[in-house]
């Protein structure tokens, strides 16, 4: 038995060197991305940072109760009343004070369990405030997305009514069909309703993020360009691994698990109580004083329990290295999705300019009676749905870089929590 808990100890020992392992990587203020004295005061406000931040003050005061003794002094007082058969009667009494003692281990084992209990309080702090954070970065994108693409819908508008005039221009030449002008006309109206769908998902996600965040203002940025990860992708990897907040709540309750088998285990050994005591007897005339010390005798329960608090420690050891396997699963996949998410924005960019350079050509040519109307509004509806897959493409880059950047308590102050 003492061989496991060393081993696991040992495992212990071993993920705090990993946690505080120095990385190269230093704290980032990423071009375009919300500045932190705007993002931090959103976040501490968050209800549910804030019931962790309540429940840290919990585990305080839990940490505190678990340093002191749970044996309080105890007094007993009994009277009584001798009588002898055909004699006087007497009024005795007895008065003692006595207190359990807790033995050394159990105190050194309930001052580990209460360290462990505010580590896994603060881990939970720290988890909460990843996850807004991640809610903040999201909502905050797609409401920034959203306006991009208003702003792009407009443009196509102005597109599309300059593809009207170019028909209507022809018609005055004699060189185009009533039908060619009603079917611009019905673009554009298809346009327009476009437009509108865009402005609401605007006004949407607006709503979405200032109800999410109360107090946010409504600041306009261009949306940011992400950078390429490839060159840092095992430095993120382990400054994720080393700043995982869910990680770090695992070893807390595996901590904790420790401390409760090495209370258990302590426990077999029952605590004495000592105590002090007085008494008047016969009337006063005689007067008794001394010592009393009582120990339970242990029985088999004691180590039953001592045996299951070992037990669930080695639970909690296989639930960290899931744990720890699954966090390493879950980087590595981002880690890929932000680096093709990246490759691919640098092809739907190409992609965009070469349709839209075709529009404006296709546009010229059916001015000039080179093309026709069909061929015209092909090509806007290829470079229209090019810009806007290239915004798509944007965002998604966008969010996996920033992600892994929250994620590595990279921005906003997220590594001094």
């Amino acid at each position: 038995m003492m061989s496991r808990f060393l081993l696991l100890r040992l495992f212990s020992l071993s993920l705090l060197g990993v946690s505080g392992i120095a990385l190269a990587l230093e704290p980032l203020n990423p071009a375009g991305f919300l500045p932190t004295e705007i993002a931090r005061p959103l976040l501490e406000q968050d209800p549910s940072v804030a019931a962790a931040r309540g429940g840290l003050d919990v585990a305080l005061n839990e940490a505190g109760i678990l340093d002191k003794s749970p044996y309080e002094w105890t007094t007993r007082a009994t009277g009584q009343q001798r009588r002898q058969e055909s004699g006087p009667r007497y009024n005795e009494w007895h008065v003692s004070v006595e207190q359990t003692l807790r033995l050394p281990g159990k105190a050194a084992a309930d001052r580990n369990l209460g360290t462990a209990t505010v580590e896994e309080s603060q881990a939970r702090y720290g988890e909460a405030l990843h996850e807004a954070a991640r809610d903040l970065m999201t909502m905050w994108l797609d409401w920034l997305a959203a306006e991009r693409a208003r702003e792009l819908a407009e443009k196509n508008l102005l597109s599309m009514q300059a593809s009207l005039g170019a028909v209507e221009k022809r018609i005055r030449a004699g060189d185009a069909s009533k039908l060619d002008l009603s079917i611009a006309r019905a673009e554009l109206s298809e346009q327009k309703r476009l437009n509108n769908d865009v402005k609401t998902q605007a006004t949407t996600t607006w709503l979405r993020l200032s109800t999410r965040f109360p107090g946010i203002k409504r600041q306009l940025l261009p949306l940011p360009t992400p950078l390429p990860i490839a060159d840092n992708a095992a430095s993120i990897r382990e400054r994720i691994l080393a700043e995982s907040d869910v990680l770090k709540a695992a070893q807390a309750q595996m901590r904790m698990a420790q401390a409760h088998a090495e209370r258990a285990r302590a426990e077999k050994t029952p605590d004495p109580t000592l105590g002090v005591f007085t008494a008047s007897e016969v009337g006063g005339r005689e007067r008794i004083s001394g010592l009393m010390i009582s120990i339970p005798i242990p029985g088999g329960a004691r180590n039953l329990r001592s045996a299951k608090a070992a037990a669930a420690l080695g639970v909690s050891y296989q639930e960290i290295e899931m744990k720890k396997r699954l966090l390493e699963t879950e980087v590595a996949s981002a880690i890929a999705t932000a680096d093709g998410a990246y490759e691919s924005l640098q092809i739907a960019h190409e992609g965009a300019s070469a349709m839209q350079e075709n529009a404006a050509l296709m546009q010229r040519a059916y001015t000039l009676g080179e093309a026709e109307l069909q061929a015209m509004l092909l090509s806007n509806r290829q470079a229209t749905a090019a810009r806007n897959n290239t915004l798509q493409a944007q965002l998604v880059a966008l969010k996996a870089y920033f992600g892994l950047l929250i994620d590595a308590h990279l921005v906003w102050d997220l590594a001094h929590d």
